[in-house]
């Protein structure tokens, strides 16, 4: 019998609807392999009773004649996601022990399709960092080797660590994932998945953690793009809970899928041509765009000129958000409670805080919070918001000239666990492709463009204007079937 955990969510949905297997068959194989993979740290709570569940209701709603889009489907839960019943901890101790009693909109609208959940999968505290070495719960180690034999544990990217290294890894066949500043492309990218990020807006936020409310975007992660596809579509959708939600009709991006780009233009941003790239990361690039042309499109030029001010600007406008947004957590209505011997309300609050949060969760409401001081606010923070729209400018006449714009995901391949933890500017920096979109609020995908010399999966990034996934979809889908990627990490787990 075929390995059902191999297979993808369009294939395991087609298949179920065929009869070839049963869908509790498919949440025991993935629960199995939830169980035998504990040394990746993927998860942060299992949930095999909720894939079952969902199973079995689907193998009667089969029988009945009245199956759902994702009925069969069971997937990962981002634990940034607030799911009724069950653990929520944004991956901090602040958060331990948080069982809300509602559910988010996303992962509300995935459990009305149908779909189960087999557990929620860790993530950089707060969804702060690069490569989810900052939960509490500990590090999620990417499945991936690198082929010099060293064996060197290796970072899933961040902050959808979790995700990526589960679907990577046939833990789950996708996952939600947030991406504030490219927490679902690079990811992505480092474990050899597709993700997309859509246009702020797409997907409430309404039940999700906040980060920083302004950059914040759900979006789904998988094994190919027409799963990608599947998911947003019920993902998506206008939410009146959430007053940055978008009020329009969601697209069948499944069925809208097309690798014919003929008379699709494809622009290539000069400025991300960097002295000193990576040459694994410019050969990739270089493959991406010959497979585009390939397909029919016409590669044209695009200058994004205040690219190179998007990672300050990011590091201004996110720090200060995440201050406002995690200044709830004080020790007074929910969350931990440090409270010392003969403490005040203040050395309450000081006390929370200081044990709830990590290090780079702190580091960041420090910066956060200077830049919206007083005397510093115009300084630094509305600066960073002049920016911001400058780069969205830039983006707009980029979109004159071209349908969907190509680029890298991140510099470089997966890196070593440990090797950037002390310096956060290096790991800020993997973040230089994947900012400029999210600051602009724009649909960005990634998906799988090769290996690098040391055997590790390379991400390509599309980036389309807003409103337009399809055209972002359509591109991925092209990639992806003159690609051929399949390779896959070994299960040394």
């Amino acid at each position: 019998m075929t390995d059902l955990t191999n297979l993808t969510v369009s294939q395991i949905r087609d298949g179920f609807r065929a009869g070839d297997f049963s869908a509790r068959e498919v949440a025991e194989a993935f629960n199995a392999n939830v169980a035998a993979a504990k040394a990746l740290n993927a998860f942060i709570v299992e949930t095999p009773e909720h894939a079952l569940s969902a199973a079995d209701q689907a193998d009667k709603d089969r029988a009945a004649g009245t199956l759902k889009p994702l009925s069969g489907v069971p997937i990962g839960m981002k634990d940034l996601f607030c799911t009724e019943g069950v653990q929520t901890t944004a991956a901090s101790h602040m958060l331990e022990g948080f069982t809300p009693t509602y559910e988010s909109t996303v992962s509300q609208k995935l459990w009305d399709a149908g779909a189960g959940m087999l557990g929620k999968l860790n993530l950089d505290q707060f969804a702060m960092g690069s490569s989810n070495e900052t939960s509490y719960f500990g590090n999620v180690i990417s499945p991936w080797r690198r082929n010099d034999g060293s064996n060197a544990a290796l970072a899933p990217g961040g902050s959808s660590g979790g995700s990526s290294a589960a679907i990577a890894a046939r833990l789950c066949p996708a996952a939600t994932g947030t991406d504030t500043g490219g927490s679902i492309r690079q990811p992505a990218a480092f474990t050899g998945i597709s993700g997309i990020k859509p246009t702020y807006g797409r997907c409430s936020r309404w039940g999700i953690i906040a980060f920083a409310s302004s950059l914040d975007q759900a979006g789904p992660m998988a094994q190919d793009v027409r799963d990608c596809a599947i998911l947003l579509e019920n993902m998506a959708g206008f939410d009146a809970k959430d007053s940055t939600s978008l009020n329009l009709p969601v697209p069948q991006w499944e069925a809208g899928l097309s690798s014919d780009l003929k008379g699709k233009r494809i622009g290539i941003p000069k400025e991300y041509r960097v002295e000193g790239l990576d040459a694994d990361v410019a050969r990739v690039w270089d493959d991406g765009i010959a497979w585009l042309k390939d397909a029919g499109a016409e590669i044209v030029e695009v200058s994004l000129p205040h690219s190179k001010y998007a990672l300050p600007a990011y590091y201004i406008i996110a720090p200060a958000e995440a201050s406002s947004n995690l200044a709830r957590y004080d020790g007074v209505r929910y969350g931990l409670r440090d409270l010392p011997d003969g403490a005040n309300l203040q050395d309450m609050y000081a006390a929370t805080r200081a044990a709830g949060f990590g290090p780079e969760v702190k580091r960041r409401i420090i910066i956060g919070t200077y830049v919206l001081s007083a005397g510093f606010y115009d300084a630094y923070y509305t600066q960073a918001q002049k920016v911001r729209a400058l780069i969205a400018q830039d983006f707009a006449k980029a979109f004159e000239a071209c349908d969907v714009i190509l680029a890298p995901t991140a510099p470089s391949a997966a890196f070593g666990l440990g090797e950037n933890v002390d310096d956060p500017l290096k790991m800020y920096l993997n973040d230089v492709f994947a900012v400029p979109a999210s600051l602009a609020g724009l649909p960005a995908m990634s998906v799988p463009g090769g290996l690098s010399k040391d055997g590790l999966p390379l991400g390509l990034q599309i980036i389309g204007p807003a409103f337009d996934e399809q055209s972002v979809l359509n591109a991925g889908f092209a990639i992806e079937q003159r690609a051929g990627f399949t390779a896959r990490p070994e299960a040394w787990w």
